[in-house]
């Protein structure tokens, strides 16, 4: 999102002075990340003949490789012409959700049978918007999708000791105007999540579930509850994970110049058999680049995956992440 909006601000600037009062108008959208309505603005802009785009082209090894839209005959009708240009270049507007990160060391501070003490845990996680402001509370519906694996890599035969799958879908709904509550916006969904695995070793559960998003300065809060929904006991693989994992969490984010860090904690809220959980992430830039961090996590608790939900496990894991 930023790419586009800087490379058709740098455009703009050319007509300056013709379309000065719109520019200034979406800039100020753009500083208050109202990107909607930036973009609005500068796709009138754009739309105007004196405004001229910079080539998409890729160069490899000096020589230009043309897109076949380019080469497509002149279309007149514009959404005839944007779905084309969609179906040759695929695209489906998918964006990162979670962390997108991949750990070569994650290293278990306890031993355990038939595993390596330290592994590969790696986690892929993407979201794609459905609708926008349906209801008409700027409310933006989602689909999302998170994959994290533990791998044993440093293991003879490299088996994927666990993969925890959790697609959900949700809604985020903004809150309030810029400085003038700490409330910034809601967050409801449903997610299942699961580890594939079969017979004794099968995980998985469904929830319901509500975080709100809190600012105070460069500090962020995210309270999440949840509600698991009932299963059959019959079929129900492990119906004491609310007595390990509870019924909700909070995370910290502080961003500090470069550095991000994020604090996790998760407790049972029971003063009998009371458990818990807390991760802290540190990411950081990664020898220069801007889409590439260097990542620390450390983990201590209940909850490291669902086929360790009612372990207790402390590990700590070094790698990059893609994503935060």
């Amino acid at each position: 999102m930023n790419k586009l909006l800087i490379s058709i601000f740098l455009c703009l600037t050319i007509n300056l002075q013709a379309n000065n009062t719109l520019l200034k108008q979406a800039q100020e959208y753009e500083k208050n990340q109202d990107y909607k309505k930036a973009m609005q603005i500068y796709k009138q802009l754009a739309e105007k003949k004196s405004i001229k785009f910079p080539k998409e082209n890729i160069v490899v090894k000096n020589k230009e490789i043309i897109p076949l839209k380019n080469t497509l005959n002149t279309i007149d009708d514009h959404e005839t012409k944007s779905t084309i240009e969609q179906m040759l270049e695929s695209s489906f507007d998918i964006y990162p959700y979670e962390s997108n990160y991949f750990f070569p060391i994650s290293y278990d501070t306890k031993s355990k049978d038939n595993r390596k003490r330290n592994e590969t845990k790696f986690q892929l996680s993407i979201k794609k918007p459905i609708v926008h402001d349906f209801l008409g509370f700027d409310e933006t519906l989602y689909f999302g999708y998170t994959q994290t694996s533990w791998w044993q890599l440093y293991n003879q035969s490299s088996p994927f000791r666990e993969t925890n799958y959790k697609p959900e879908i949700f809604v985020t709904v903004p809150y309030g105007k810029k400085d003038k509550t700490a409330l910034k916006g809601f967050k409801a969904g449903f997610i299942h999540e699961s580890n594939g695995q079969s017979e004794e070793k099968s995980r998985s559960w469904n929830r319901v579930y509500l975080e709100s998003f809190f600012q105070y300065k460069n500090l962020f809060i995210i309270p999440k509850v949840w509600y698991r929904i009932k299963e059959n006991k019959n079929n129900d693989d492990n119906h004491d994970i609310e007595d390990y994992l509870g019924y909700g969490d909070i995370s910290f984010i502080y961003p500090y110049k470069d550095n991000n860090f994020k604090l996790l904690l998760r407790n049972n809220l029971k003063s009998n058999n009371n458990r818990s959980f807390a991760q802290l992430d540190w990411t950081f830039p990664f020898f220069g680049s801007k889409n590439t961090f260097g990542h620390i996590q450390f983990s201590n608790g209940y909850g490291d995956s669902l086929i360790d939900y009612n372990e207790d496990i402390t590990r700590i894991n070094f790698g990059i992440s893609l994503s935060r």
